[in-house]
């Protein structure tokens, strides 16, 4: 699991350990934050239902 683009782009996150928790993939958090990037230029966002936290790193990231 890795932050996919923006100032953190390419480092490393470390996953739930087990086999309860499935990372959203980089492909889909690509796609993701490509669709609603642009309009939150300078927002805030809030990852409720977060384990590792990979959403809202990206977001932050971008």
């Amino acid at each position: 699991m890795r932050i996919v683009a923006g100032e953190y782009g390419g480092r490393r996150l470390k996953a739930v350990p087990g086999m309860k928790t499935r990372p959203t993939t980089d492909k889909v958090k690509e796609a993701m934050f490509n669709i609603i990037g642009p309009y939150f230029e300078g927002g805030k966002s809030l990852d409720l239902f977060s384990g590792s936290g990979g959403l809202s790193i990206e977001g932050v990231s971008r």
